[in-house]
């Protein structure tokens, strides 16, 4: 079953040409810090948001301060990975990479230098190292079946 699992999963990473190019990330504006990307992922949860929002959902999980989360995001709309309105006093920040854009140069980037190249490598650490759920293993099951219809 687990073998079947991956060797449709390795099918479907090379049938859709999931392979590292080094020119991929060079889309990226800048290459967003881990801090970074806790804010981005808040605005990607919550639409475009205010400092003082971001960092109440920031401090759920750790604590920040208030003029971090500022300076962090002044930081980021300079490097092109915020852009800000004034509303007021208030400011408000949006991301301007949608989250799977981001998310897919990451990764493959991940690819690149940790798995050298090798997306096969990646699925096999993420499906071997960590918990699966059934639902997950039946979600992975309908792509794969999807994109082989796809293909035929």
């Amino acid at each position: 079953m687990c073998a079947l699992l991956y060797l449709r999963i390795i099918s479907y990473i090379f049938a859709t040409k999931l392979f590292v190019h080094s020119d991929m990330t060079a889309s990226l504006p800048s290459k967003p810090t881990d801090s970074e990307l806790e804010i981005l992922s808040v605005i990607w949860q919550h639409g475009p948001s205010s400092v003082r929002f971001i960092n109440d959902e920031l401090n759920e999980n750790k604590k920040v301060g208030y003029t971090t989360t500022l300076k962090l995001m002044q930081i980021m709309n300079e490097k092109g990975l915020l852009d800000r309105e004034e509303k007021g006093r208030m400011h408000i920040y949006r991301a301007t990479l949608k989250a799977e854009e981001t998310q897919k140069q990451l990764l493959d980037k991940i690819v690149e230098t940790a798995f050298g190249g090798s997306a096969m490598q990646l699925v096999m650490q993420a499906l071997g190292k960590h918990p699966t759920t059934p639902e997950e293993i039946r979600e992975l099951k309908k792509l794969i079946d999807k994109i082989e219809k796809d293909q035929a």
